[in-house]
């Protein structure tokens, strides 16, 4: 069994879940490397810019930018409100969209999925369906023509170029594929699909505006660039450097031979998805690390979830599975917390 068939064989096969006992995980998801799928041959297809992304994404920075230097002038009340959106926004693809939706990692009760849907409207990077589809892809194919956000194609593109360009053929193609039966069946998931729009306005924009400005006095001006902009922008560049610095800069302790990394610095930022090299490695963990809570408050806030009875069934990789990979694949950088 060479490396790629023995990483397969631990994905599908072997997890703990939440009681501690070792599972069999033959999950549907398709958040396996696809080791047969080959680029075709030829000149690439040129890029087709998306000019309205280039001009709104040009604007939200420049706004945001102008957030930073209201910083000061804002209450107390209202930064700790900016960062409280922070928190719930990327709660709502980190629990949400990513290890809830896209990997299937835990089971969340229908109160806890409701909220994560509303979180990831405030995160407004896609709704769920897509986002879901686009991560699959990423794994199934990473690095390849097929992969949304390609990090072989540089660090710009694979962090923010992938939504200023059409995307490559073989994207739509290999992602109209994809099982999403699992997705298609959350009435949660629809719901929020099909009223995205109206809950992006509701939840990114205008809750996070009114709120200090009705309770507390904050002006609407600095509401909006604060709250708004600025977070709703931190959130998005944090959420980029998972696909972009996390496959560039860090080490590989778990698998070499592929180019996600550990990066500390994502981790602190994404709150707790900076454990890449891990993730990738093992993407059916529900804690994409294998050091728990260790600046990873994506893995607090879903084991709290769990305690309250909202979340069950957190998939874990075994400990002698891990050491067993890093002694096979790892770069030698392993350390044991």
């Amino acid at each position: 069994m060479n490396d790629i068939q023995a990483s397969h064989w631990e994905t599908k096969n072997s997890a703990v879940n939440g009681n501690g006992v070792i599972t069999a995980v033959t999950s549907t998801v398709e958040d396996v490397f696809d080791d047969t799928y080959r680029e075709k041959e030829g000149p690439k297809p040129a890029r087709r810019i998306v000019w309205r992304n280039v001009i709104l994404m040009s604007l939200l920075h420049l706004g945001s930018l102008y957030g930073l230097t209201l910083l000061f002038s804002a209450s107390a009340a209202t930064l700790a409100w900016a960062f409280l959106c922070y928190w719930i926004s990327a709660l709502g693809v980190t629990a949400g969209a990513h290890r809830l939706w896209s990997h299937r990692s835990y089971k969340a009760a229908f109160p806890l999925r409701v909220f994560l849907a509303v979180a990831n409207s405030m995160a407004f990077q896609n709704d769920i369906y897509e986002w879901a589809r686009d991560h699959r892809a990423h794994h199934k194919y990473s690095e390849t023509d097929a992969d949304p956000h390609n990090a072989s194609r540089g660090f710009f593109f694979s962090h923010i170029g992938w939504l200023l360009v059409r995307k490559h053929p073989d994207v739509i193609e290999k992602g109209s594929k994809l099982e999403l039966s699992d997705l298609k069946a959350d009435k949660v998931v629809m719901f929020q699909r099909r009223y995205y729009k109206l809950s992006v306005i509701l939840m990114c924009f205008t809750i996070p505006t009114i709120i200090p400005w009705y309770f507390w006095g904050e002006s609407l001006w600095i509401s909006y660039f604060v709250p708004g902009l600025l977070r709703y922008t931190l959130v998005l560049n944090a959420t980029w450097l998972v696909n972009s610095a996390a496959h560039m800069w860090g080490n590989r302790p778990y698998d070499k031979n592929i180019s996600p990394r550990e990066n500390r610095f994502v981790t602190f930022s994404a709150i707790g998805e900076g454990f890449h090299n891990y993730h990738h490695t093992f993407p059916y963990d529900y804690s994409a690390s294998e050091f728990g809570w260790k600046v990873n408050l994506t893995t607090c806030f879903i084991d709290f979830m769990c305690f309250l009875g909202l979340a069950n069934d957190p998939k874990k990789v075994p400990k002698e599975l891990v050491q067993a990979r890093v002694q096979r694949t790892g770069d030698g950088s392993h350390r044991s917390g």
